[in-house]
């Protein structure tokens, strides 16, 4: 397998186990895809210097690809609690230890279905060329 996702979330929390629920089925509609649970940001640059990650995001309505690292919102650090994915992916970039970044950002407020179908047909049109 060469192409490989990383999942991100946090079963326990609500708002933030969508991406982990969805793992079986994707596991199944591409089973030529590494997926690959990561629940912390400590060593995310042994995964590649081009990584493809899954997380929950905030504030938008429907599954979509940020490509972008730069657009990520951060907010102020007041402990290693508050380094999230967007600070840890920021500093990485910025220390030449990744080159790109794609995240596909699931919305926390979503029903399963829905954020399976745009996530499938995103990482379908995002990965895989017509000709494959």
């Amino acid at each position: 397998m060469d192409k490989k996702i990383l999942i991100f979330g946090n079963i326990l929390v609500n708002e933030d186990s969508l991406p982990l629920k969805l793992l079986p089925k994707l596991k199944k509609e591409f089973p030529e895809i590494e997926f690959k649970e990561f629940d912390s940001v400590e060593d995310l640059q042994v995964e590649g210097k081009n990584l493809l990650i899954i997380d929950s995001v905030q504030g938008i309505k429907k599954v979509q690809l940020i490509s972008d690292i730069n657009s990520i919102v951060t907010e102020k650090i007041y402990s290693l609690h508050d380094f999230d994915l967007g600070q840890s992916l920021k500093l990485l970039k910025k220390m030449k230890m990744i080159d790109d970044v794609k995240i596909f950002g699931v919305p926390m407020k979503i029903k399963r279905q829905e954020a399976f179908n745009q996530l499938k047909n995103l990482i379908r049109s995002t990965l895989f060329s017509k000709s494959d």
